[in-house]
Parts: structure tokens; sequence; C-alpha cells
């Protein structure tokens, strides 16, 4: 019999698939809502292809690696910048819709699985291992970013470049967005070292690459 941790990730890609029907029903800007979901297909569609593959992670990082798609879809449905998060503005006085540098926060939980596949599979030491993880994140933040430059450039369409862009009129997010991805890293990285360094991941993150650990 299945553990309830050997589930979490069906689960997790079933709820994506219901919020990304839900997105993709009358978006706000449907040229916006291709440009925001194909990247982050591409994502749930790589740990699909890793899981059948054989190639598992823990519950814990299934569950961290899962947010940036949900939140993703949801700010792909709306524009980040319209996404209803008013009530978090107003709770810490911020002028502007944060809910982009949430998302870009949650970038950075992908260090989590890249940290824990590298140190389980043994490929690189703990700390290797860490700094690959961040490094690989910056890399992906740095790339979105340009990604982003292109598109509100030479995308011909100018409204939704700027939407897909997604400033509000500061001149410094890219930078501010680079730094959420980094910190999220950080935060993530920190994370595992100190469930692993407590011994108590197995119980939280469940069953770690069973199929890999194994052979």
């Amino acid at each position: 019999m299945k553990r309830f941790s050997d589930r979490i990730p069906h689960i997790l890609l079933a709820a994506y698939v219901v919020l990304f029907i839900w997105g993709a029903i009358a978006p706000y800007d449907r040229t916006v809502w291709w440009v925001e979901n194909i990247p982050i297909v591409l994502v749930v569609v790589t740990l699909v292809v890793l899981y059948m593959r054989g190639v598992r992670f823990s519950a814990l990082a299934y569950i961290l690696m899962s947010i940036l798609p949900y939140l993703h879809t949801i700010g792909g449905h709306y524009t980040f910048e319209r996404v209803p998060f008013d009530w978090f503005s107003r709770a810490f006085g911020f002028e502007r819709n944060m809910y982009d540098r949430i998302g870009h926060f949650s970038v950075g939980f992908y260090a989590f699985g890249i940290a824990e596949y590298l140190i389980v599979r043994k490929r690189m030491s703990v700390a290797m291992a860490c700094l690959f993880a961040l490094f690989a994140i910056s890399f992906v933040a740095m790339s979105y970013e340009l990604i982003e430059w292109v598109y509100a450039a030479y995308g011909g369409n100018a409204q939704a470049g700027a939407d897909f862009l997604g400033s509000q009129g500061d001149i410094w997010d890219a930078q501010k967005d680079m730094l959420m991805d980094t910190l999220g890293a950080v935060a993530s990285i920190l994370l595992y070292l100190v469930l692993r360094r407590q011994a108590s991941f197995a119980a939280i993150g469940g069953n770690v690459l069973a199929d890999e650990s194994g052979r």
C-alpha cells in the first residue's frame, strides 16, 4: 500500500491541471496568458517526465516546487499586476501589487529539489550541491528577465509586452525580481540544511528518490 506522501505528487499535479483549466477560461489577455503559461507548462512536464523515469523527489520538495506553477497560472489569468492581491499590499503598506514578487520568491524553491537530488545521489558534496542550486536559480532568474525584456521590446504588442514585463513603473523591477528569486533559493537551501541536520527530513519529506537510491 502506498503511503500518503507517495501520492502527494499526483495530488499536486491534479490540482495544477484543475487550476490550469480555470486559468485558461477567459483570461484578461490571451496573448499574455500564452507567454506566462508556456514556460510553466514546460517545467511541469519536465517534472512529470522525470517522475516517470524514476527520478523522485521528496514530498516536501514537490510541495515547494508546486507553488510557482500555481502562482504563475493565477498570474497568467489576471496578469500579475491585476491579481486581486490588494489585501497583502494594505497589510504591509506597499504601493504596488507585490504578487509578482511573491511569485519570484517561489522560483527559488526549486533550489531545494536541486540540492536534494545532488546530495542524495552523491553527485556533489553538500556545500557544492547547495552552491550549484543557488547559482542555477540565479542563472534562471537572469535568463527570464532577458526573455521578458526581449518580448516587451520586440513582441509587437506593446500592451501585452508591458503586462508580461509587469514592472508597474519600477525602473529597478528586473533587479528586484532577480533578488527575490535568489532570496527564495537561499531560504529553501537553508530549510533543506536545517531539516537534514535535524535528521527529521525523512519523516517530513517522505520517500526521497526512492527508485533511484536503490540502484
